[in-house]
């Protein structure tokens, strides 16, 4: 068996292909396959198969992919190929069935031989590499995360064939080169390495000409799209082929360059990095990634320009003691000297280049009088200096491109290390290394180092909480500490009471000279006036995160306007993307301590009338926004009953965006859903708060979120009563009662529904009792009340037909439909699910059709054709799916599971049962899982397994009988009794 992902991914037996099955099937092994051998938990798979939004079946529907892949490999006798652990799972093979890793042998091997001057055996091994490669990796695997992955297989590919070309190049073989190089340049027209061998083989090879066109084009082609000239480098490369210097001319035999320290210069060495920090704290990982990355770029012998390091993160999370740090491990492979300067970018007046270059000529020897004047040439002087020097350049707090592009060497031997707030992405391809937050254990080992071992062991609890009170930021459990340490006297949890008060933590975190308020101050002052005010206003959402779209509400401006100011607050640090979502989609937060602060100035500075509209347009788009994704879901206004509540809308291109895929945006805006019907209750938003919580129902039903439906829902009737809201009253209480259906609570459904229907006809709202009419007509029926059901359906159809609402009248029909299934009258409940299956379809409503649809698969059962049940079974099927409903998933399992059995397709009735089983037990729906297991009984009664089947059905009844189903409490009996007979006569 061979593993192959360098090209579309292929598994092969004998030279033969496998079908690898669906792609959801495809990601999971690809995912298994770049940690193979090693345990990839399940959320990882999960993320891969669904990228940033997982639904909440998402850990069944992993496990089923596996069980696929498992049955794809037993066919072939390798079934234990995936081993499941405690966290994930394991792909177990042998590294050399992989192409990639034997790519990656060949490669290092190739190294290894170049390195010992064996150069034609490491061409041939370079060569071996390069001809596993079948195209771009794992091309068609549509999961950002595998291609994340497959980025850098694929950059490490053209790393690797520009090292082999340059040894091909050393050994003279530019002639066959040049065909290989043009398409690699065609290729990739901004790779400046491949460009300069291209120039450099066809000027070896007598076309002098054609060498200067391929620098021509290449200057054309990074002026257009990138807006800069091609590197020193290649301009210099071209200046020699316009000269024919000699040096262009092929060496002899390859020219190792090694790591020979340069001759010592005459000036003097500087040192001006500051003093290490003696508790220095975790930071492994990006310490690591500093000293592996500039490692890489001294052993480059190809590099041209200066390597770059941006250390980004937010004010007090320890940038700069990460970069003092890395400087001091790395300082000896830069002999020639140590140059550091606070470019203070967060103050009002941030030091200038032209200071900071003034510091070091002088440090480098230039006396005071031989400074010139002007920027440029205190620059050029500056680079002339370092031009054959190792030297480590630390700029610390760089607020923006233009204080730091003056200061950066000319030449790549010496290297550059910034911190700063923003990614300063005007710079020329740095590498950035992201600082977040220390985690818990972190937070408290560095609370040790400064407060004392012995003090945080005697109370490790209250130093767990004093970390989580300092947002586990380092400069704050610094002060922390530091205070701890000047006041032996108190205990940890004092100072956790100090800081408990939210009102004063910023207060308390201040000693000395160190202070978090005047840390995060500095950046504010230096936003704009519109900047700052969308940073105060942020402070009024009680969600932890929140979404692009609400700086336009807070500060009623155009999105674009204030998408705008939102990416100012982000490049300062002061809110950070959380990482999930894409463009108009994307979410941020605050860092806990920047939000106490944002709160200060909100409160000092914004008035409380201020505060209160800018809460209510937010609270109020958020509900235009749910309303949208609630019709486009449902294809209208379905189960929806509104109020007088203002909504504040939103362009309409930008909602497409927003909620092109309705139930994601619904799953990414759910805390804010939560949080915002809290908050309008709490500012007596009465309509606001219970016209969003029905909104949210939506979310909370289709994902199985009752803890979520139940809090919301409470506070909203709380609301209603205490402003006297009838109207509002009656919609929670028929919400609440849908909960209860859900929970298969019914008594309590029907009490909290005789009581909406009062409260409507008080109102006068006939579509609110419509709706509840409908449900009290299913409660009916599953209580075998067949005549009070059929009168209730009537009694809302009429309604529902009157009003014009089709999506509704489609579900009563639906329901009519499966009241005459059991009353067994099948040529009724066609007529009924034709014309309910037609209103649905009018209606754009994907759910309600599928749900005629599986009526319609029951009818065929009923009927006793069981290939049509199966054909509209599996109908049912696409649709849930494609709408993202996992309840719906499970009945339609469910039918297709029994349309197998009655057709003696025991495996795959067995296959489908289980899958339905797993499914409603995953997302909590009684119901199915009871007609599931029920399935699973019959399926044992078939193959004679009679103890089996009484198991399944005994638990199926159990489940019947607990949610008062009588309807399905008559099915499971006689097959209980008759699997119980089977056993018996054993």
């Amino acid at each position: 068996m061979e593993f192959r992902v360098l090209g579309p991914l292929e598994v092969a037996v004998d030279s033969r292909l496998l079908d690898l099955g669906g792609i959801r099937q495809q990601i999971a092994l690809a995912t298994l396959l770049l940690d193979a051998n090693r345990v990839v938990p399940v959320g990882r798979l999960a993320e891969a198969i669904y990228d940033e939004d997982p639904p909440t079946t998402a850990r069944a529907q992993v496990q089923i992919c596996i069980s696929a892949l498992r049955r794809m490999f037993g066919a072939y006798g390798a079934g234990e190929i995936i081993a499941t652990r405690a966290q994930g799972y394991t792909l177990r093979v042998p590294p050399e069935l992989i192409d990639a890793h034997r790519y990656e042998e060949l490669a290092a091997q190739a190294r290894r031989e170049r390195d010992h001057e064996n150069y034609d055996a490491a061409v041939k091994h370079y060569r071996e590499a390069l001809s596993l490669w079948r195209g771009d990796p794992l091309s068609g695997i549509d999961s950002r995360l595998v291609q994340s992955a497959a980025s850098r297989l694929a950059e490490h590919r053209i790393t690797t064939n520009e090292d082999c070309l340059q040894l091909e190049l050393d050994l003279g073989r530019h002639h066959e080169l040049v065909g290989e190089l043009s398409e690699l340049v065609a290729a990739h027209p901004l790779r400046e390495r491949l460009r300069a061998q291209l120039m450099i083989a066809l000027y070896r090879s007598g076309r002098q000409a054609e060498a200067l066109q391929v620098y021509r084009l290449a200057r054309e082609t990074m002026i257009e799209e990138l807006g800069i000239e091609p590197n020193e480098q290649l301009q210099q490369l071209e200046h020699a082929i316009l000269t024919s210097d000699e040096s262009l001319n092929p060496p002899p035999a390859p020219v190792r360059l090694t790591a020979e320290r340069a001759p010592a210069a005459p000036t003097p060495v500087p040192s001006m990095l500051p003093t290490d920090i003696a508790d220095f704290t975790g930071r492994e990982r990006e310490i690591e990634e500093i000293r592996r990355w500039l490692a890489e770029a001294a052993g480059d012998p190809d590099r041209l320009a200066v390597p770059v390091i941006v250390v980004v993160g937010k004010p007090g999370i320890g940038k700069t003691t990460i970069a003092v740090h890395a400087a001091h491990t790395v300082a000896d492979r830069y002999p020639d000297g140590r140059l550091f300067a606070d470019l203070h970018g967060g103050a009002p007046r941030p030091v200038s280049p032209m200071h900071v270059l003034e510091r070091f000529l002088r440090a480098l020897g230039v006396p005071g009088a031989a400074v010139p004047d002007g920027l440029e040439e205190r620059a050029e002087m500056y680079r002339s200096l370092l031009a054959d020097r190792r030297m480590l350049v630390v700029l610390d707090d760089a607020g923006s491109e233009s204080q730091v592009l003056p200061l950066l060497p000319g030449n790549a031997l010496s290297a550059v290390l910034v911190t700063s707030r923003s990614r300063l992405a005007g710079l020329a391809g740095p590498m950035h290394v992201e600082v977040d937050v220390f985690d818990s254990a972190q937070s408290v080992e560095l609370l040790s180092r400064i407060a004392g071992a012995d003090r945080v062991r005697s109370d490790e609890g209250s130093a767990t909480t004093l970390a989580q009170l300092c947002g586990q930021l380092p400069l704050a459990l610094r002060i922390a500490g530091a205070r701890l340490s000047a006041r032996p006297h108190w205990s940890i949890e004092q100072l956790v009471g100090r800081l408990e008060d939210e009102t004063r933590r910023l207060d308390e975190l201040k000693h000395g000279d160190m202070g978090i308020r005047a840390s995060i101050a500095m950046t504010y002052e230096s936003a704009g006036e519109e900047a700052r005010r969308l940073f105060r206003r942020l402070a009024l959402l009680d969600s932890r995160t929140f979404s692009g779209w609400v700086g336009a509400a807070l500060l009623d401006l155009p999105p674009a306007e204030a998408q705008d100011l939102l990416d100012d607050l982000a490049d300062a640090q002061l809110v950070e993307p959380t990482g999930t979502g894409h463009g108009v989609r994307s979410q941020y937060r605050f860092h806990d301590l920047i939000r106490v602060y944002a709160r200060e100035r909100l409160a000092a500075e914004e008035s409380a009338a201020e505060r209160s509209a800018a809460l209510e347009r937010v609270l109020g788009t958020l509900l235009h926004l749910a309303e949208e994704a609630h019709r486009r879901e449902y294809g209208g206004d379905y189960v929806r009953v509104h109020g007088p509540a203002r909504r504040r809308t939103l362009p309409p291109a930008l909602v497409d965006k927003l909620i092109e895929d309705p139930l994601a945006w619904y799953e990414r805006e759910r805390p804010n859903l939560v949080a915002g019907i809290r908050q309008a209750a709490q500012a007596g938003f009465t309509e606001l708060c219970w016209d969003l919580a029905i909104s949210a129902v939506t979310l909370f039903e289709s994902r199985i979120y009752l803890d979520d439906w139940r809090e919301t829902h409470e506070i909203a009737l709380r609301a209603t009563r205490q402003a006297g809201d009838l109207r509002g009253q009656a919609a929670m209480l028929h919400s609440i009662g849908t909960l209860y259906i859900t929970e298969k609570r019914f008594d309590d459904a029907r009490r909290d529904f005789d009581e909406a229907l009062t409260l409507f006809g008080k109102v006068g709202d006939d579509q609110g009792r419509a709706l509840v009419l409908r449900n009290i007509a299913f409660l009916d029926r599953m209580g075998g009340r067949f005549e009070e059901a059929a009168e209730h359906y009537e009694r809302a159809l009429e309604i529902f037909r009157a009003t014009g609402d089709h999506v509704a009248a489609a579900y009563v029909l639906h329901g009519l439909a499966q009241l005459r299934l059991e009353l067994d009258d099948p040529e009724g409940a066609g007529r009924l699910l034709e014309e309910a299956l037609r209103l649905s379809r009018h209606g754009g409503s994907r759910r309600v059709e599928a749900q005629v649809l599986h009526r319609m698969g029951e009818m065929h059962l009923q009927a006793g054709d069981f290939p049509r049940a199966a054909e509209v079974f599996r109908r049912t099927l696409e649709v849930v799916r494609g709408a993202g409903d996992p309840t719906g998933e499970a009945y339609a399992l469910h039918g297709l599971g029994v349309a197998r059995l009655r057709r003696g397709e025991l495996e795959a009735a067995e296959s489908a049962l289980q899958e339905a089983l797993t499914l409603a037990g995953s997302v909590g729906e009684r119901l199915a899982e009871g007609r599931a297991l029920l399935g699973l009984g019959e399926l044992a009664l078939a193959r004679a397994q009679p103890r089996r089947a009484t198991g399944h059905c005994e638990r199926a009844l159990a489940l019947f009988r607990a949610m008062g189903a009588q309807v399905y409490e008559a099915r499971a009996l006689p097959l209980l009794t008759r699997a119980r007979a089977m056993t018996a006569g054993e």
